[in-house]
C-alpha cells in the first residue's frame, strides 16, 4: 500500500475574539474546502498555559508568570499545496507572538 498524502489538518489555538478573522484569513488563502463547501472549520474551547520569559512579548500575560487562558482551537483542513500560503497568512493575522501550529496528514479513505 502506498499513501499519498493530498490534504493536511491545521490546527492553531487562538483566543475566541480572534478566531472569525483567523478563520476568513486562512480560507481566503484555500483552507477550509470540502467538496461543494467552503470555509469549512471547527473550533473547540479549551485551557492553554504558558509562562513568558523576560524577552517575550506577550499578547495575553505577564512576563515570568504562569498563565491560563481560555483560548479556542481551531482545525481546518487544507490542500498540501496551500499550506505554505495558508500558513503564512495564519502568522500574519494570528496575535500570539509564537503560535503553535499543528500541521497533522491526513489519509483519504481511498487509501485503505
Amino acid at each position: 500500500m502506498q499513501l499519498k498524502i493530498k490534504k493536511v489538518k491545521i490546527s492553531v489555538t487562538i483566543p475566541l475574539e480572534r478566531v472569525k478573522e483567523l478563520r476568513n484569513a486562512m480560507c481566503k488563502e484555500g483552507a477550509g474546502i470540502i467538496g461543494n463547501y467552503t470555509y469549512c472549520s471547527i473550533y473547540t474551547k479549551c485551557k492553554g498555559t504558558f509562562k513568558p520569559s523576560n524577552d517575550a512579548h506577550p499578547y495575553i500575560g505577564t512576563k515570568n508568570k504562569l498563565e491560563f487562558v481560555e483560548e479556542v482551537k481551531l482545525e481546518i483542513n487544507c490542500d498540501v499545496e496551500k499550506v505554505k500560503n495558508v500558513v503564512k497568512k495564519l502568522r500574519e493575522v494570528h496575535p500570539y507572538e509564537e503560535p503553535v501550529i499543528n500541521i497533522i496528514p491526513l489519509l483519504d479513505e481511498s487509501s485503505f
